[in-house]
Protein backbone atom coordinates (compact mmCIF):
# COMPACT_ATOMS: atom_id res chain seq x y z
CA UNK A 1 0.00 0.00 0.00
CA UNK A 2 1.61 3.13 -1.40
CA UNK A 3 0.77 6.20 1.35
CA UNK A 4 0.66 9.76 0.08
CA UNK A 5 2.69 11.99 2.48
CA UNK A 6 4.50 15.73 2.69
CA UNK A 7 8.07 15.20 4.18
CA UNK A 8 8.03 17.41 7.17
CA UNK A 9 9.08 15.52 10.41
CA UNK A 10 4.94 15.83 11.66
CA UNK A 11 3.69 14.28 8.32
CA UNK A 12 6.26 11.60 8.77
CA UNK A 13 5.03 11.30 12.38
CA UNK A 14 1.15 11.29 11.41
CA UNK A 15 1.75 8.84 8.85
CA UNK A 16 3.75 6.31 11.24
CA UNK A 17 0.50 6.69 13.18
CA UNK A 18 -1.44 5.81 10.58
CA UNK A 19 0.64 2.66 9.55
CA UNK A 20 1.04 1.68 13.46
CA UNK A 21 -2.89 1.79 13.25
CA UNK A 22 -3.40 -0.09 10.19
CA UNK A 23 -0.95 -2.85 10.52
CA UNK A 24 -2.81 -4.01 13.49
CA UNK A 25 -5.78 -4.88 11.86
CA UNK A 26 -3.95 -5.98 8.69
CA UNK A 27 -0.49 -7.68 9.51
CA UNK A 28 0.35 -8.98 6.38
CA UNK A 29 0.07 -4.91 4.42
CA UNK A 30 3.32 -4.41 3.38
CA UNK A 31 3.74 0.11 3.66
CA UNK A 32 5.76 2.44 1.05
CA UNK A 33 5.62 5.86 1.80
CA UNK A 34 5.46 8.36 -0.82
CA UNK A 35 6.62 12.00 0.13
CA UNK A 36 5.51 14.62 -1.66
CA UNK A 37 6.48 18.10 -2.39
CA UNK A 38 3.22 19.95 -1.99
CA UNK A 39 2.68 23.76 -2.81
CA UNK A 40 2.88 25.02 0.81
CA UNK A 41 5.50 23.33 0.99
CA UNK A 42 7.73 25.04 -1.75
CA UNK A 43 6.11 28.21 -1.25
CA UNK A 44 7.38 28.47 2.49
CA UNK A 45 8.38 32.04 2.37
CA UNK A 46 4.88 33.60 1.76
CA UNK A 47 1.99 33.86 3.58
CA UNK A 48 -0.82 31.28 3.08
CA UNK A 49 -3.57 33.36 2.11
CA UNK A 50 -1.63 34.65 -0.63
CA UNK A 51 -1.04 31.40 -1.93
CA UNK A 52 -4.36 30.12 -1.66
CA UNK A 53 -5.17 29.33 1.73
CA UNK A 54 -6.11 26.28 2.82
CA UNK A 55 -5.76 23.65 0.76
CA UNK A 56 -1.87 24.37 -0.40
CA UNK A 57 -0.48 21.34 1.67
CA UNK A 58 -3.03 19.04 0.15
CA UNK A 59 -3.86 19.48 -3.34
CA UNK A 60 -0.18 17.78 -4.86
CA UNK A 61 -0.87 15.06 -2.95
CA UNK A 62 -4.37 14.50 -4.13
CA UNK A 63 -3.33 14.66 -7.58
CA UNK A 64 -1.22 11.97 -6.74
CA UNK A 65 -4.25 10.14 -5.61
CA UNK A 66 -6.60 10.33 -8.21
CA UNK A 67 -3.95 9.42 -11.07
CA UNK A 68 -3.20 5.90 -9.06
CA UNK A 69 0.42 6.72 -7.70
CA UNK A 70 -0.60 6.47 -4.36
CA UNK A 71 -3.09 4.31 -2.91
CA UNK A 72 -3.84 6.80 -0.28
CA UNK A 73 -2.94 10.25 1.70
CA UNK A 74 -2.63 11.24 5.03
CA UNK A 75 -3.20 14.78 5.69
CA UNK A 76 -3.85 17.15 8.95
CA UNK A 77 -7.66 17.72 8.72
CA UNK A 78 -7.42 21.18 9.16
CA UNK A 79 -5.23 21.60 6.17
CA UNK A 80 -8.31 19.77 3.83
CA UNK A 81 -10.87 21.85 2.02
CA UNK A 82 -14.56 21.33 3.21
CA UNK A 83 -15.30 19.80 -0.48
CA UNK A 84 -13.13 17.23 -1.73
CA UNK A 85 -12.20 16.69 -5.61
CA UNK A 86 -14.74 14.62 -7.23
CA UNK A 87 -13.55 10.88 -6.82
CA UNK A 88 -12.06 11.10 -3.15
CA UNK A 89 -13.34 10.29 0.00
CA UNK A 90 -12.26 10.20 3.56
CA UNK A 91 -12.00 6.60 5.15
CA UNK A 92 -10.81 7.52 8.02
CA UNK A 93 -10.17 9.56 10.96
CA UNK A 94 -7.94 8.55 13.47
CA UNK A 95 -8.81 9.42 17.45
CA UNK A 96 -8.24 13.49 18.06
CA UNK A 97 -5.27 14.63 19.95
CA UNK A 98 -5.60 17.37 22.06
CA UNK A 99 -7.19 20.44 19.63
CA UNK A 100 -5.89 23.42 21.43
CA UNK A 101 -3.43 25.79 20.39
CA UNK A 102 -0.14 26.35 22.91
CA UNK A 103 1.72 29.26 23.16
CA UNK A 104 5.54 28.67 23.52
CA UNK A 105 8.09 31.95 24.84
CA UNK A 106 11.23 31.92 25.56
CA UNK A 107 10.58 33.32 28.95
CA UNK A 108 7.46 30.32 29.41
CA UNK A 109 5.30 32.39 29.85
CA UNK A 110 1.32 31.90 28.14
CA UNK A 111 -0.54 34.72 26.24
CA UNK A 112 -2.19 36.64 28.62
CA UNK A 113 1.83 37.05 31.08
CA UNK A 114 3.42 38.09 27.84
CA UNK A 115 4.52 41.65 28.70
CA UNK A 116 3.29 44.32 26.64
CA UNK A 117 4.73 44.83 22.97
CA UNK A 118 5.75 41.08 22.65
CA UNK A 119 5.98 40.08 19.17
CA UNK A 120 3.64 36.86 18.68
CA UNK A 121 4.50 34.70 15.27
CA UNK A 122 1.97 32.88 13.37
CA UNK A 123 0.98 33.20 10.11
CA UNK A 124 -2.35 32.00 10.68
CA UNK A 125 -5.20 34.62 9.98
CA UNK A 126 -7.68 33.07 13.12
CA UNK A 127 -4.76 33.18 15.30
CA UNK A 128 -3.66 36.75 14.53
CA UNK A 129 -7.45 37.98 14.75
CA UNK A 130 -7.91 36.43 18.34
CA UNK A 131 -4.56 37.22 19.45
CA UNK A 132 -5.18 40.60 18.15
CA UNK A 133 -8.92 41.17 19.78
CA UNK A 134 -7.26 39.07 23.54
CA UNK A 135 -4.33 41.41 23.54
CA UNK A 136 -3.99 44.77 21.32
CA UNK A 137 -1.08 45.79 23.25
CA UNK A 138 0.85 42.74 21.25
CA UNK A 139 2.81 42.75 17.93
CA UNK A 140 1.79 39.69 15.82
CA UNK A 141 4.18 38.60 13.24
CA UNK A 142 4.22 36.91 10.00
CA UNK A 143 6.56 33.56 10.05
CA UNK A 144 5.83 30.17 8.65
CA UNK A 145 8.29 26.96 8.44
CA UNK A 146 7.87 23.30 10.33
CA UNK A 147 7.34 23.62 13.87
CA UNK A 148 10.94 23.17 14.54
CA UNK A 149 11.59 25.94 12.41
CA UNK A 150 9.44 28.37 14.01
CA UNK A 151 10.22 27.43 17.67
CA UNK A 152 13.89 28.41 16.62
CA UNK A 153 12.84 31.92 16.27
CA UNK A 154 12.46 32.01 19.89
CA UNK A 155 14.12 35.05 21.60
CA UNK A 156 16.11 35.78 17.96
CA UNK A 157 13.00 37.24 15.85
CA UNK A 158 9.97 36.72 17.94
CA UNK A 159 9.65 36.42 21.71
CA UNK A 160 6.57 33.74 21.63
CA UNK A 161 5.08 31.21 18.92
CA UNK A 162 1.84 29.71 18.68
CA UNK A 163 1.30 26.07 17.45
CA UNK A 164 -1.24 23.25 17.37
CA UNK A 165 -0.74 21.16 20.52
CA UNK A 166 -1.45 17.88 18.25
CA UNK A 167 1.66 18.41 16.20
CA UNK A 168 3.71 19.22 19.71
CA UNK A 169 2.11 15.98 20.93
CA UNK A 170 3.19 13.71 17.75
CA UNK A 171 7.02 14.97 17.62
CA UNK A 172 7.35 14.07 21.56
CA UNK A 173 8.59 17.73 22.15
CA UNK A 174 7.71 19.44 25.86
CA UNK A 175 4.52 21.30 25.75
CA UNK A 176 3.94 25.15 25.99
CA UNK A 177 1.15 26.95 27.62
CA UNK A 178 -2.44 25.53 26.45
CA UNK A 179 -4.77 28.15 25.40
CA UNK A 180 -8.32 27.60 26.56
CA UNK A 181 -10.82 26.52 23.24
CA UNK A 182 -13.11 29.43 24.30
CA UNK A 183 -10.00 32.31 24.47
CA UNK A 184 -8.76 30.72 21.00
CA UNK A 185 -11.24 28.75 19.35
CA UNK A 186 -9.15 26.08 17.54
CA UNK A 187 -9.15 25.90 13.20
CA UNK A 188 -12.08 23.05 12.04
CA UNK A 189 -10.30 19.85 12.28
CA UNK A 190 -7.08 20.59 14.35
CA UNK A 191 -5.82 17.47 16.39
CA UNK A 192 -7.37 14.90 13.77
CA UNK A 193 -5.20 12.34 10.97
CA UNK A 194 -7.48 12.07 8.01
CA UNK A 195 -7.03 9.32 5.68
CA UNK A 196 -8.15 10.04 2.08
CA UNK A 197 -8.26 7.68 -0.63
CA UNK A 198 -10.41 6.81 -4.17
CA UNK A 199 -14.00 6.58 -3.69
CA UNK A 200 -15.22 3.28 -5.08
CA UNK A 201 -11.94 1.37 -4.05
CA UNK A 202 -13.93 -1.04 -2.01
CA UNK A 203 -11.26 -3.10 -0.75
CA UNK A 204 -9.36 -0.24 0.91
CA UNK A 205 -12.53 1.45 2.00
CA UNK A 206 -13.14 -1.39 3.98
CA UNK A 207 -9.48 -1.70 5.75
CA UNK A 208 -9.52 2.19 6.71
CA UNK A 209 -12.84 1.74 7.92
CA UNK A 210 -11.28 -0.56 10.78
CA UNK A 211 -9.45 2.41 12.19
CA UNK A 212 -11.96 5.23 12.31
CA UNK A 213 -12.71 6.69 15.21
CA UNK A 214 -16.19 6.94 15.61
CA UNK A 215 -17.02 9.82 18.18
CA UNK A 216 -13.53 11.47 15.88
CA UNK A 217 -15.89 11.34 12.46
CA UNK A 218 -19.21 13.15 13.96
CA UNK A 219 -17.15 15.73 15.40
CA UNK A 220 -15.40 16.43 12.16
CA UNK A 221 -18.32 16.42 9.97
CA UNK A 222 -19.71 18.74 12.10
CA UNK A 223 -16.47 21.28 11.93
CA UNK A 224 -16.64 20.40 8.11
CA UNK A 225 -20.20 21.63 7.54
CA UNK A 226 -18.98 24.61 9.71
CA UNK A 227 -16.38 25.26 6.59
CA UNK A 228 -18.87 24.33 3.81
CA UNK A 229 -21.26 26.25 5.13
CA UNK A 230 -18.60 29.61 5.41
CA UNK A 231 -18.21 28.53 1.46
CA UNK A 232 -14.78 28.03 -0.74
CA UNK A 233 -14.48 31.28 -1.48
CA UNK A 234 -14.20 32.46 2.25
CA UNK A 235 -11.31 34.61 3.36
CA UNK A 236 -12.51 35.54 7.08
CA UNK A 237 -10.42 34.08 9.99
CA UNK A 238 -12.97 31.40 11.37
CA UNK A 239 -12.48 28.41 13.99
CA UNK A 240 -14.77 25.63 15.17
CA UNK A 241 -14.72 23.14 17.93
CA UNK A 242 -17.59 20.04 18.51
CA UNK A 243 -17.12 17.99 21.53
CA UNK A 244 -20.06 15.04 21.92
CA UNK A 245 -21.69 16.07 25.57
CA UNK A 246 -24.29 12.67 25.62
CA UNK A 247 -26.27 12.31 22.80
CA UNK A 248 -25.99 15.87 21.28
CA UNK A 249 -22.68 17.82 19.68
CA UNK A 250 -22.05 21.48 21.64
CA UNK A 251 -19.45 23.77 19.44
CA UNK A 252 -18.16 26.67 19.52
CA UNK A 253 -17.18 28.99 16.51
CA UNK A 254 -15.41 32.52 15.82
CA UNK A 255 -15.54 34.42 12.83
CA UNK A 256 -13.51 37.25 12.76
CA UNK A 257 -13.39 40.47 10.01
CA UNK A 258 -11.37 40.03 7.09
CA UNK A 259 -8.73 42.91 8.61
CA UNK A 260 -8.88 40.95 11.69
CA UNK A 261 -10.36 44.39 13.40
CA UNK A 262 -12.66 42.49 15.47
CA UNK A 263 -13.64 38.75 15.78
CA UNK A 264 -17.14 37.06 17.35
CA UNK A 265 -17.97 33.93 19.05
CA UNK A 266 -20.75 31.48 19.50
CA UNK A 267 -21.62 28.07 21.24
CA UNK A 268 -24.99 26.48 19.59
CA UNK A 269 -25.61 22.71 20.41
CA UNK A 270 -27.62 20.19 18.07
CA UNK A 271 -28.03 16.23 17.56
CA UNK A 272 -25.83 16.05 13.86
CA UNK A 273 -23.43 17.49 11.96
CA UNK A 274 -25.99 19.91 10.40
CA UNK A 275 -25.01 21.83 13.90
CA UNK A 276 -21.76 23.48 12.55
CA UNK A 277 -23.40 24.88 9.83
CA UNK A 278 -26.18 26.85 11.51
CA UNK A 279 -23.17 28.13 14.05
CA UNK A 280 -21.32 28.99 10.68
CA UNK A 281 -24.67 31.23 9.57
CA UNK A 282 -25.30 32.65 12.87
CA UNK A 283 -21.93 33.92 13.34
CA UNK A 284 -21.64 35.36 9.27
CA UNK A 285 -24.87 37.28 10.57
CA UNK A 286 -22.71 38.43 13.40
CA UNK A 287 -20.00 39.78 11.36
CA UNK A 288 -22.72 41.60 8.84
CA UNK A 289 -23.84 43.56 11.58
CA UNK A 290 -20.87 44.42 13.50
CA UNK A 291 -19.26 45.26 10.34
CA UNK A 292 -22.09 47.27 9.60
CA UNK A 293 -22.01 49.30 13.02
CA UNK A 294 -18.42 49.69 12.73
CA UNK A 295 -18.80 51.03 9.39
Amino acid sequence: MRIGTRGSRLALAQTALVMDALGKKAPGVAFEVVRIKTTGDILSDRPLDVIGGKGVFVKDIERALLDGSIDIAVHSLKDMQAHLPDGLVIGAYLEREDPRDMVFSSSGLGLEELPEGSKVGTSSLRRKCQIRNARPDLQVVDIRGNVQTRLNRLGRTVDAVVLAAAGVARLGLRPGVALDPGVMVPSPGQGVIAVECRVGDDETMGLLSSIDHAQTRTCALAERAFLAELGQDCRLPAGALARLEGGSIAMVGMLGSADCRFCTRREMEGDGPRVGAELARALLVDVKRRGSMDA
